[in-house]
């Protein structure tokens, strides 16, 4: 059986924070993961949205890794390349009513500790966004909010871990949990049993399954669906900042913004589902629809000709035992089993406070007795020899002339384009394949890269992509999958 100091159980952008953090340490660490690459849940279909921070109710865990994870995030994105953008964020009042909620939010944020939050009249509003509805009241604006590219940092972060030691487990779904004589989990995924003295449960969606496994707290996950809208870049200018509506009992309503590619992004729908088989990869047209409409209070003339793609992402909600909501994230070591450590219920705003999580989990693991050297803020002192930097995939399309021959000198396969819509380079697509946490499959190229994310959706780059990687990982073409299992994009002939 292989040992490690600590297993984290979910690939998603909490578990990559986290496990980041622990290969700051000398603890070994695994990052157990139940699909094919990391950031295939939660995180992979979101609305990219670094928060301010003014939402969550003070005193909650919510609240204060919200703000100090978004105050991470610029120059974690520096070190580990991955976009992000300090665009601002505006709540958007249409009514006398929607004013009240925007004061309300402002002192709330104020309480939080969030800088640099003003209410704008609306002349002050059509000065910074001028295709706003002209059905616009006034606005609360937070300048430190901002966008991401939510799967982008989720590799950035676990990529960064394995350059740091940590161990990825690709199709590893979790079977069983349990403690052995010694006092060590068992854990029994990927046909093999993992032993760890600690375990870190960030399964996502999963995490009440995996809780009980353990025999752990006792909680249920209700998993909210949203789905968005993805328009052209040709569009993307119509909003200068995350543009939200005054917020209601299911969330922050339908936003518009600019994704950090330049697209145009509306949405989600919210709609709560329970049940083992779910459907959240699909989309429908009514809620589509719903979206789009919704959408229109906040920026008007959305033309539907520039919608290239729609999608649906899950958010988890944390029920408590007593069937209520736990309105905060279950972050904590549990009270029955040591060394055991709960992290669930890590909807809106997680993709903020993930940076934060992987801080506040080490600091609970420290205390549970894993040797870590931390700092008067809790946060790690790193080993000597902790590489804090990624160097990351150099990007063809925004090189300069200059830039561009360079590439091509240093590696000719730069010089050959691959995808098209947004000129993505057969070197590009190697670097993803290859990196130390790499691509094994169409949706992680495209994850990583953007090959096959423009207006033809990969009707033209797919092929290629399907063959640079059955070149490169040394596959058959037929055993290319498009997102791991069995989901094969090709046929072998008989």
């Amino acid at each position: 059986m292989k040992q490690y100091d600590v297993i984290v159980i979910g690939g998603g952008v909490s578990g990559a924070c986290i496990t980041r953090e622990i290969s700051k340490t000398k603890a070994s660490v695994c990052l157990v993961e139940k699909e094919n690459d990391v950031a295939c849940g939660s995180s992979k279909a979101n609305s990219g949205i670094v928060h301010a921070g003014y939402d969550p109710l003070p005193d909650t865990l919510m609240a204060k890794l919200n703000v100090r994870g978004t105050s991470l995030y610029p120059e974690l994105s520096k070190k580990l390349n991955f976009e992000y953008k300090n665009c601002g964020s505006l709540v958007v009042a249409f009514d006398d009513e929607g004013l009240k909620t925007v004061d309300k939010l402002y002192k709330r944020g104020i309480t939080n500790g969030v800088s640099d939050l003003s209410v704008l009249s609306a002349e002050e509003l059509r000065k910074i966004e001028p295709k706003i509805s002209s059905e616009a009241k006034g606005a609360l604006y937070a300048k430190t909010a901002g966008i991401v590219n939510p799967y982008q940092a989720t590799w950035a972060f676990a990529e960064n871990a394995v350059m740091n030691g940590a161990t990825f487990m690709r199709n590893a779904t979790v079977h069983s949990i349990k403690k052995n004589e010694q006092g060590l989990f068992e854990v029994n995924c990927g046909g093999e049993t993992l032993l760890a003295k600690y375990v870190v449960n960030a399964a996502g969606t999963h995490a009440d399954k995996i809780s009980a496994m353990a025999g752990a707290r006792k909680f249920s996950i209700l998993q909210r669906r949203g789905e968005y809208l993805l328009f052209d870049n040709e569009i993307g200018s119509m909003a200068q900042h995350v543009i939200f509506q005054t917020p209601t009992a299911l969330g922050k309503g339908v936003l518009v913004t600019q994704t950090v590619d330049g697209n145009l992004l509306v949405g989600p729908s919210a709609d709560d589902q329970s049940g083992d088989l779910l459907d959240y990869t699909g989309t429908t047209k009514k809620s589509q629809d719903e979206v789009y409409q919704k959408s229109a209070l906040s920026i008007p003339n959305i033309s539907k000709a520039y919608l290239i793609n729609s999608f649906a992402g899950i958010r988890s909600i944390a029920i408590d035992n007593d069937g209520k909501p736990v309105n905060d994230f279950i972050i904590e070591e549990d009270s029955a089993v040591k060394n055991f450590i709960n992290v669930a219920g890590i909807c809106s705003p997680g993709l903020s406070a993930a940076p934060a999580i992987g801080e506040y989990v080490l600091g609970l693991l420290n205390k549970a007795g894993l040797h870590c050297e931390l700092d008067e803020n809790g946060a790690v002192i790193p080993r000597a020899d902790f590489k804090d930097t990624r160097p990351g995939i150099p990007c063809f399309k925004l090189a300069s002339l200059e830039q561009k021959h360079e590439l091509i000198k240093k590696n000719p396969l730069y010089g050959q384009i691959i995808c098209r819509c947004e000129t993505i380079t057969e070197g590009e697509i190697v670097e993803a394949i290859n990196s130390p946490l790499g691509a094994r499959d169409i949706d992680g190229v495209k994850r990583r890269t953007r090959a096959g994310m423009g207006r033809c959706q990969g009707g033209f780059c797919m092929p290629r992509v399907t063959e640079i990687i059955s070149r490169e990982t040394g596959i058959p073409m037929t055993s290319v999958t498009k997102f791991g299992g069995t989901s094969f994009v090709l046929e072998s002939q008989k």
